[in-house]
Parts: C-alpha cells; structure tokens; sequence
C-alpha cells in the first residue's frame, strides 16, 4: 500500500484538471509571497505542467518569474496486477522576482 506523503506548501501536483487550474495556483502562491514554486507532474500531465509555467511566464508575470532549473526523471511504479512499468517525471522550479 502506497501513503501519500504531505508535498510543501510551494508545490503544484499537475494531474488532469485544465491546464488554467494550474496556473491560477502559481499565481496565487506567487501573490502570497512565495518566493520559490515547484511544478511537478508525471507521464502525460507533463505537458499540461510546461504549458502552464509557459502560459504564467509569458502572458501574467512576464517579468516577475524566472524557471530556475528543470529535473527530469523517472519512476518505477507497480500495477495492482504486480506489473512494474516506469513512468517519466518533471520537476519545474520558478524564481519568483521581488
């Protein structure tokens, strides 16, 4: 069995909600002051994870974020079958400007 583990308050999980859910929750951890946003997302959330940063870097804060680093990767999981299948990750950090 799998526990969830409690993600930092400056993390945005991308899963498949609309990709402007996600922008509107980098914004508003930007508005609150954070000075650092995390965006993670695994398999096909990973384009919904770029085009929101692209989306909040390019059209709302065009000069108030800066994408610090990307982390690409890999994670093995297992079906309830007991299949193991490997599942790509990304890892989105922004700067936010003061």
């Amino acid at each position: 069995m799998c526990v969830a583990q409690p993600q930092p308050v400056n993390t945005v999980l991308v899963g498949k909600k609309p990709v402007m859910s996600y922008v509107l929750a980098i914004l508003q951890l930007a508005s609150q002051g954070v000075n650092e946003i995390v965006v993670k997302a695994r398999g096909r959330s990973i384009s919904r994870a770029v085009d929101a940063v692209e989306i909040v870097r390019s059209r709302f804060l065009r000069d108030g974020i800066m994408v610090e680093r990307i982390n690409i990767g890999s994670e093995e999981l297992q079906s309830k079958e007991g299949r193991r299948s490997r599942v790509s990750t990304i890892e989105i950090v922004i700067k936010v400007k003061r």
